[in-house]
C-alpha cells in the first residue's frame, strides 16, 4: 500500500465533519514550498521552456494540491533531456517575463469565476503565447471559465466546460481503451478511482482527438443535455491541434493528489507537456523515477474552521426565561 494512502483515507474521513475552508486568496507558502525553486530562468536558451503554474490552496487535503502536484512535474521534467520546467506559485507569476519564450504552459488551479488567468492583463499574456504557438495543458477545473471567455478559451483549448450542458462529480472511472497518438505512448488501460471528473464540454468542431474516453454513472449527469446522452462513453481528456500549429491538451482529471502514483496517468501527463511543446515524445512515453513517498511532500497548508451552529429558535408559545446575571 502507498505511504499516502493511510493519510489520505483519514484525511478523507474529515468530510462529515462540520468543518469549512478558511484560506485567504493568496496563501503563505509552507516552509518545505519554500525550498522548491519558483521561476527560475533557464540558464540555456536552448532548452525547451514548460511552464507550470499552480493555483492557491484549495479544497480539502490532498485534494486540490495544486503546487504539490506542479512541484512532482518540476521534478520528473528535471530528468527529461532538452526540458527546462519553470514553476510558479499562487497562481500567476510575480515576474511575469518568467512566461516569455515559453513552449508550453500548464494550469493546475481552480476554475469558473476563480481562474486566476481573467485579469485583463493577465489573459493578453496568456493569448499572446497562444498567439506564438505555445503550446497549454489544463488540468481539473481550470478547464472552465466565465461565459464571457468561453469562446476564446475554446479558441486555445479546443474546449470548454460551461454550466448550461456540463455536468461534474466524483467517481470510479476506468480507461479500458487508449488511442494512437504521441500523448499516449507507453499508457496502458487504468482505473481511476473516486477522483473528480468534469464532462459533456462544449467543443470545437475541428482539430480535436478524443485521449481518455470512459463510461460515467448516469447517476452523474446533471444537465438535460447530459441526461440526453444516457449511457453514453464521456470525454475525460483530449487534444487539440489549433489553426495556428499550437497544440493543447485538456484532462479535467487531477483532484485526488494520490493520482500521481497512478503511472498510466502521471505518463500520460508528462507526455502531453512534451507534445503541447513541439517535443518528441519517446516511443514508450515519458519514464521517469517514482518514489511513493514524493506524494507526501509539498502539500499545502490547508486552513480549517469550525461551523458556527445556529442556536435553535425558541418554540413559538413557549416563553424564553429573561438571562441571569451572577
Amino acid at each position: 500500500m502507498s505511504p499516502l494512502l493511510p493519510r489520505f483515507f483519514v484525511l478523507a474521513g474529515c468530510t462529515g465533519l462540520a468543518l469549512v475552508m478558511a484560506t485567504p486568496g493568496r496563501a503563505e507558502l509552507t516552509a518545505e514550498q519554500h525550498q522548491v525553486p519558483l521561476e527560475e530562468e533557464s540558464p540555456d536558451p536552448k532548452l525547451t521552456k514548460i511552464v507550470l503554474i499552480a493555483g492557491t490552496p484549495s479544497n480539502k487535503p490532498l485534494q486540490h494540491e495544486y503546487f504539490a502536484g506542479c512541484a512532482l512535474m518540476r521534478q520528473w521534467l528535471k530528468e527529461v533531456p532538452g526540458v527546462w520546467p519553470v514553476l510558479v506559485a499562487e497562481g500567476w507569476p510575480r515576474n511575469e517575463k518568467v512566461l516569455d519564450g515559453a513552449k508550453a504552459v500548464l494550469c493546475y488551479m481552480d476554475g469558473g469565476d476563480k481562474l486566476a488567468l481573467l485579469e485583463p492583463a493577465r489573459w493578453a499574456k496568456i493569448k499572446g503565447l497562444m498567439n506564438q504557438k505555445a503550446g497549454l495543458v489544463m488540468l481539473h477545473q481550470a478547464v472552465e471559465v466565465p461565459a464571457a471567455q468561453a469562446q476564446e478559451f475554446q479558441s486555445w483549448l479546443g474546449a470548454v466546460w460551461q454550466k448550461d450542458i456540463g455536468s461534474r462529480g466524483h467517481w470510479d472511472m476506468a480507461f479500458k481503451s487508449i488511442p494512437s497518438h504521441s500523448t499516449t505512448r507507453g499508457v496502458q488501460v487504468f482505473a481511476a478511482p473516486k477522483d473528480g471528473w468534469l464532462f459533456n464540454l462544449h467543443f470545437a468542431e475541428k482539430g480535436v482527438t478524443p485521449l481518455l474516453v470512459g463510461a460515467v454513472p448516469d447517476s452523474g449527469r446533471s444537465t438535460a443535455d447530459a441526461k440526453s446522452h444516457t449511457g453514453r462513453a464521456e470525454v475525460i481528456a483530449w487534444a487539440y491541434e489549433r489553426p495556428n500549429g499550437g497544440r493543447s491538451v485538456g484532462f479535467t482529471g487531477c483532484d485526488l493528489h494520490i493520482g500521481w502514483g497512478w503511472e498510466s496517468q502521471r505518463r500520460f501527463l508528462l507526455n502531453s507537456l512534451l507534445w503541447s511543446a513541439g517535443l518528441e515524445v519517446p516511443a514508450d512515453g515519458v519514464t521517469v523515477k517514482w518514489d511513493a513517498t514524493s506524494l507526501n511532500t509539498n502539500l499545502d497548508r490547508k486552513v480549517f474552521a469550525a461551523k458556527t451552529k445556529k442556536a435553535a429558535a425558541p418554540a413559538e408559545a413557549a416563553s424564553v426565561p429573561p438571562a441571569v446575571v451572577k
